[in-house]
Formats: C-alpha cells, sequence, structure tokens
C-alpha cells in the first residue's frame, strides 16, 4: 500500500511538470535559461538575430518572456514602467520580434501568446515577426513594409533587375573612383550619420547611440555584424553601412552618408558590392524596411521584392492616459 502511495505521488508530479511545460509561463529575467532560449532562436523556422539573448540584452536589458513546452515557442517581452504603469514598447535596433518556434505556428497560437502577456501591462506597441499571423480582434495592427532581395542567383542575373536609374547613378561611383574598405569603425559610421541624416531623427539621443555602437561592436565581436566604408580618392568617408549576418540574412541596419556621399551614389555603391559579394549564395539581403516611400523606392531599384509584417498596439490605460494622440512620448 505504501509502495503505491509513494508511486501515485511521483506519477502526479510527472504530470505536474508535464503540465507547467505545456503551458505558456511568464518568466523574469532572471528565470530565463538563456542556453535552452537561444537553442530555440537557433533552431526555430522564423529565428532572427533581433531575438537572440546577447542581442535583446543590449537593446533591452533585463527583458522578460513567455516560454511553453520547454522553450519549443518563446516570445520576448521588453517590458518597462513609469509612474507605476507597466508598459511595452518595440525597442530600437530591432524590426521583428514576436513568437518564435521550432515547429509551425498557427494564428491560435499567437494569439494563445498575446493573451498570456500580464495584465498588468497597459500599453503596448510590438512588432511581430513576418511569420506570425495575428487575428484582427487581438487589438491594432499596423502593417509594416519590407523589402527584400534573394542572392541565390548570380550576380549578373540580380543586376538585372536593377532599375535604370541605379546603374546610371552606380556609374557615377565608378567614375568617381570610390573605393570599397572593411575597416570602418562603428563610431564613424554613426558620426557620419548624425552629420547628415540624423539631424532630422529627434527621438535617438547620445545614450541611443552608445547602446548602437555597443551592439555593433558586439555584433562584429560574435561574428555577426560587417561594415563596409566608401571612400573617396582623398580618402574621406562618404558611406557607411553596418550590417548584421545571421540567419541566412544579410540586413541592412544602420549606414551614414554625406553629402559628397549622395552625389556619387556612395550608398548604392555599397550595396551593389555586398550583393556581387555574396551572390549566388544562401543569403536574403534585408532592407530591414520601409515604410518611407523614397527609401521603398531606393530598395525597390535593386530588384528588391515588398512583404509585410504587422504591428499590435493595445492600449488598456484608464481615461484621459488612454485618450492622448501620442503616448508613446509619455514613456
Amino acid at each position: 500500500m505504501e509502495r503505491m502511495e509513494i508511486r501515485l505521488r511521483r506519477a502526479a508530479k510527472k504530470s505536474n511538470l508535464l503540465t507547467l511545460f505545456l503551458m505558456i509561463r511568464y518568466l523574469t529575467h532572471n528565470e530565463i535559461d538563456k542556453k535552452k532560449w537561444d537553442k530555440t532562436i537557433q533552431h526555430a523556422f522564423n529565428g532572427n538575430i533581433y531575438a537572440c539573448s546577447w542581442y535583446l540584452d543590449i537593446i533591452h536589458p533585463y527583458w522578460n518572456a513567455l516560454v511553453e513546452d520547454d522553450y519549443q515557442q518563446v516570445m520576448p517581452l521588453p517590458i518597462n514602467e513609469k509612474w507605476n504603469i507597466k508598459y511595452m514598447l518595440h525597442p530600437f535596433f530591432s524590426q521583428q520580434l514576436g513568437v518564435f518556434s521550432k515547429t509551425l505556428l498557427y494564428p491560435d497560437k499567437v494569439t494563445e501568446f498575446i493573451n498570456a502577456i500580464p495584465n498588468d501591462v497597459k500599453y503596448i506597441e510590438i512588432n511581430f515577426n513576418s511569420f506570425n499571423k495575428i487575428v484582427k480582434d487581438s487589438g491594432i495592427l499596423i502593417p509594416h513594409k519590407n523589402h527584400l532581395v534573394d542572392l541565390i542567383n548570380t550576380y549578373a542575373r540580380t543586376q538585372k533587375h536593377y532599375s535604370t536609374n541605379l546603374k546610371r547613378n552606380l556609374k557615377k561611383s565608378v567614375k568617381a573612383n570610390i573605393t570599397l574598405h572593411k575597416t570602418t569603425k562603428p563610431e564613424e559610421v554613426v558620426t557620419l550619420f548624425r552629420k547628415n541624416r540624423g539631424k532630422q531623427v529627434k527621438q535617438w539621443n547620445d545614450h541611443h547611440y552608445l547602446r548602437l555602437q555597443h551592439l555593433m561592436y558586439m555584433s562584429i565581436h560574435k561574428g555577426k555584424g560587417i561594415i563596409y566604408g566608401a571612400y573617396s580618392e582623398r580618402n574621406t568617408l562618404l558611406a557607411g553601412v553596418f550590417f548584421l549576418k545571421s540567419h541566412n540574412r544579410l540586413t541592412f541596419l544602420f549606414s551614414g552618408q554625406s553629402e559628397e556621399g549622395k552625389k556619387v551614389s556612395a550608398m548604392a555603391f555599397i550595396i551593389d558590392s555586398v550583393i556581387r559579394q555574396f551572390s549566388p549564395g544562401n543569403y536574403t539581403l534585408d532592407f530591414e524596411g520601409s515604410d518611407n516611400e523614397g527609401l521603398a523606392r531606393f530598395y525597390k531599384s535593386f530588384g528588391a521584392v515588398e512583404t509585410l509584417y504587422y504591428g499590435l498596439k493595445i492600449n488598456k490605460l484608464p481615461f484621459p492616459l488612454s485618450a492622448l494622440y501620442k503616448i508613446k512620448k509619455l514613456f
């Protein structure tokens, strides 16, 4: 009789553990097993570099997570708190997060993860990855555009899809005798950006740029980042691009270009050089956007195909906070 009770208790314990693993569990940062997490992101059919634990540690320290079935499906949660209000905004320098899985994902499963976000998170604006199908009643869905070039073909074949205007601009860069180097430092590209287009980017401050430089250096250290710099005949940096290299993607994460660089199409020169270097190969050039029509037109000039991913907005803030036009500025 005593042996039977012991067996029953053991069976119940195993059953409880099995039930626990099959549930979607909310884990605080210190509870996350990062070895299991990274293994999942590595083998997930929709894995990307933004969801790697080291990457998340930089863009949003102390991120939390939802985990199911012993890390078979996971979702990072970049939760913050201000004025005793918990909220979740999509972190800078990461385009797509959401649910990642080792097996196929159905809309119902993505909905389960959304519903498992803690109820005390009162405001959410987060981008899901392009493989996450979100049902409309989950919240406000915001479509975003991305542009991709498959590098499986030869360079010559890919080049046939270049626009006439792009081909004309590339001739300018050849005529200007631009040279390409891989020794450009992250801070040089950041400085180039801040002196030019960065003057119009008001949402980034010194803290964000330092975080970006940290991210670039760490990516390079891990063999996941590459910087290309285009230089003039006078050895002046005209443009610089930082690419992430992971999950069979070359992701155009950040760039800077001077006015002189624009005149001689230095940015186009770098992208064309990267396409030439990695073609043919098992990579996709990911331009990481854009919803901006001008940038989208530039990306499409390389023959990029437009794809969609969705942002989700959920507002559970009490009135009158919930009625504010630009809530994100509060946080």
